[in-house]
């Protein structure tokens, strides 16, 4: 095919170049279908940084065939459609066959220059039925779209691996859930959406070559520097596992809650999907579960490290017919504990604002979680304040001994902290600087998504972009957005997020 003769510039939306590498799978890996249009579609919201990476100019959001091409009313040129087969363990527990019963990937396109992975992939979630919708009606509904949308910005912008979003669109077709909502439609990206589930899926039904033409086509696209080891698929696995771990000590850290773990939830590459029933967490409380379909405490805050390793272990399972046996999966899947705690504690201590590394940091860290478990303060608030303390002036503690209902346990354990300091003979202006660019003023609470969720519920979408702006620079002070910082009110005690949302 020639040229055209004025070619249009590579940011404008008719310029993405698809391909789909995923399509390219046999077609027992997917289903080709097309994304059902929704009635009279409008943008809700739209990112310029995810839409950096793919080189797409913001001045596109506001055009009609923009708002069609990611609602599914209008199908991109060298776009291929499809809904990818999976299956899983649901909370513990064998569920079979998946599949994306609500995700339609439309194939993936260049990233801009300096970007980490060359191709991302886009995805609608909420365009229509699929042949894995189960007895689901394979839409998304307003609130739970804006969620996700909101959500994978923000863990961007915290610096934890995740899948992005490009924008959301709304429609005011009712969709019923708890109670009638209306439909919308999220565009995620991801380098891939493969998932520990994908494996499974063919491990299970007894299918080797397709399991081995899976992982070889993971190991082409996204971990090439593997093809050549002798034994690739238990590179693969202990990589894999290695990127788990890292991604839940990330979660911890923040103070991330996923809400449902499962296998089919999580990413080949290591990164956070899936967002449904998240949060991030409040008043510290390790057992803490955010999921209120979670009735047994699966996901809860402190069982994340282990379900992470679990799952890893069911992926391990799934490759056994690849690698050889179950010594090497074993020993592929030996170095998640220990990349999680030296993660972890790495973590912990730049939050705290220590230079080098001390044999008495774990006790430290035990001793601080212990303080936090026993007086429930907001975990975000705790640290931001934290880097305020000032080793030789206990007297200005007060603004974060306000958060502690046992004020002398606080002093005891600030006593510990700022023996730690003077150990290593810290600064207190250079570990003001050091601790606020890793402890995040601004996360997204459940309340304030809310508060832009009613606001779009009424044709307003003005928060969705505020609050947008506000978490794409989580560790800048923002003066003008204090509020957005503040103690959840008291009626953000009444939120409930479950596997609907």
């Amino acid at each position: 095919m020639n040229a055209p003769e004025h070619p249009l510039r590579p940011h404008h939306l008719e310029a993405l170049e698809f391909g789909n590498s995923f399509a390219a799978l046999p077609p027992a890996f997917h289903t080709r279908l097309q994304p059902t249009p929704v009635p009279d579609p409008y943008l809700v919201g739209a990112s310029s940084a995810a839409a950096a990476l793919i080189g797409l100019d913001p001045g596109e959001f506001g055009r009609s065939e923009f708002i069609d091409a990611f609602s599914g009313n209008r199908i991109l040129p060298g776009s291929q459609p499809l809904a990818a087969v999976y299956s899983g363990h649901q909370f513990g527990v064998w569920a079979g066959q998946l599949g994306d019963g609500r995700a339609i990937l439309l194939g993936d396109v260049p990233t801009a220059a300096g970007t980490a992975q060359p191709r991302m992939e886009l995805q609608l979630k909420g365009a229509g039925m699929t042949p894995y919708s189960r007895m689901g009606d394979g839409r998304a509904v307003l609130r739970s779209s804006i969620r996700e949308f909101l959500c994978s910005e923000a863990m961007a912008a915290l610096g934890i691996p995740t899948s992005r979003a490009l924008c959301v669109t709304g429609s005011d077709m009712p969709v019923m859930r708890e109670t009638v909502e209306t439909a919308a439609v999220c565009t995620r990206m991801a380098p891939s959406f493969v998932r520990f589930g994908s494996f499974e899926h063919w491990f299970y039904q007894d299918r080797k070559e397709e399991l081995r033409r899976l992982a070889d086509y993971v190991i082409e696209g996204h971990y090439p520097e593997l093809a050549g080891a002798p034994n690739r698929y238990q590179d693969l696995l202990r990589e894999v596992a290695r990127r788990t771990a890292v991604l839940m000590a990330q979660w911890q850290a923040v103070g991330f809650m996923h809400g449902v773990m499962n296998t089919d939830n999580m990413s080949i590459l290591g990164l956070t999907i899936d967002y449904g029933p998240f949060g991030f967490m409040e008043a510290f409380d390790a057992r803490h579960i955010c999921n209120h379909s979670d009735h047994g405490g699966r996901y809860a805050y402190h069982m994340q490290p282990k379900i992470g390793q679990w799952n890893c272990f069911a992926l391990g399972q799934a490759m056994l017919p690849l690698m050889g046996g179950v010594d090497e999966a074993q020993a592929a899947l030996d170095g998640y504990g220990p990349v999680y705690t030296a993660h972890f504690e790495q973590l912990m201590r730049d939050k705290l604002g220590l230079r080098a590394a001390e044999s008495d940091d774990a006790g430290l860290i035990d001793a601080l979680f212990s303080l936090l478990q026993e007086n429930r303060p907001d975990y975000t608030l705790f640290f931001r304040r934290l880097s305020r303390l000032r080793i030789d002036e206990a007297a200005a503690d007060e603004p974060l001994r306000d958060l502690f209902i046992d004020r002398a346990a606080f002093d005891a354990w600030a006593g510990m902290y700022r023996a730690r300091l003077r150990k290593e003979n810290s600064q207190d202006a250079a570990r003001r600087a050091a601790m606020d660019a890793v402890n995040p003023k601004y996360v997204l609470r459940n309340y304030l998504a809310q508060q832009a969720i009613e606001k779009a519920q009424n044709k307003d979408f003005s928060e969705v972009a505020k609050l947008l702006a506000v978490l794409e620079r989580p560790f800048d002070e923002q003066p003008e957005n204090e509020r957005y910082a503040d103690l959840p009110p008291d009626w953000a005690n009444d939120l409930e997020v479950s596997c609907s949302s």
